[in-house]
C-alpha cells in the first residue's frame, strides 16, 4: 500500500499501514546508527511524526518512500547533532545475495565486506543499503535521495564496483 486509505485513520488502521514497511525503516536507519537502540529510537521518531501529520499523509504519492526520507534525515541529523558524539557509521549484515554470496566463503569475509562498506561515502551506503538489501526501484531511490535516478545508478555502480575492486585485491594479493 502506498497511501494511507483515507483521511480519517484510526490508530489501528495507521499501525497496519506503518506495520508494511516499519521494518525496512529500522534496517536503514541501524545502516547509519551505531546501535539498536538508536535505531529503534529513529523509527519511533518518524511514525510519531507520521501519527501526528496523518492528515497531511494522504496527499503523499508513497507513504513508505515519504517515510524512509524522514528517517534518513532524521538518522543524519542525530550523527550530526552533539549529542551524537558517541555515534559511528557503522555496517553489518551486509551483502549481496546474488553477486557476493558466491565470494564470501567464511564469516571473516562477511567481516571484510562490513568493514570494506565503512570506506564508502555516506551517500553510497544508503544507496546500496536501499537498492542491494531494501530492494527499492530506481524512482523510489531518487525520492528518498532527492536526486535523479541517473545520479542513484552512477552512485550505486561506483559503490558496487569499489567494493569488488576491494575484495578482489584482498583475495588475490591477501592484504
Amino acid at each position: 500500500m502506498k497511501n494511507f486509505p483515507n483521511k480519517h485513520l484510526t490508530e489501528i488502521e495507521f499501525l497496519d499501514t506503518i506495520d508494511m514497511f516499519k521494518d525496512k525503516l529500522f534496517r536503514f536507519a541501524k545502516r547509519l546508527l551505531v546501535s539498536h537502540e538508536e535505531a529503534q529510537d529513529a523509527v519511533q521518531e518518524v511514525v510519531l511524526k507520521l501519527w501526528v501529520q496523518k492528515e497531511k499523509m494522504i496527499n503523499y504519492r508513497n507513504i513508505e518512500a515519504f517515510a524512509m526520507t524522514m528517517t534518513k534525515n532524521y538518522c543524519l541529523d542525530r550523527l550530526k547533532s552533539k549529542q551524537a558524539g558517541n555515534l559511528q557509521l557503522i555496517h553489518s549484515n551486509y551483502w549481496d545475495q546474488e553477486r557476493l554470496e558466491k565470494k564470501i566463503e567464511d564469516r571473516e569475509s562477511v567481516m571484510l565486506l562490513n568493514r570494506l562498506m565503512e570506506d564508502l561515502p555516506i551517500q553510497q551506503q544508503m544507496i546500496v543499503q536501499l537498492r542491494d538489501v531494501e530492494q527499492f526501484d530506481f524512482k523510489q531511490i531518487a525520492e528518498i535521495m532527492n536526486m535523479s535516478q541517473g545520479a542513484i545508478r552512477v552512485a550505486l555502480s561506483r559503490a558496487r564496483n569499489t567494493l569488488k575492486k576491494a575484495l578482489l585485491k584482498i583475495h588475490e594479493y591477501g592484504t
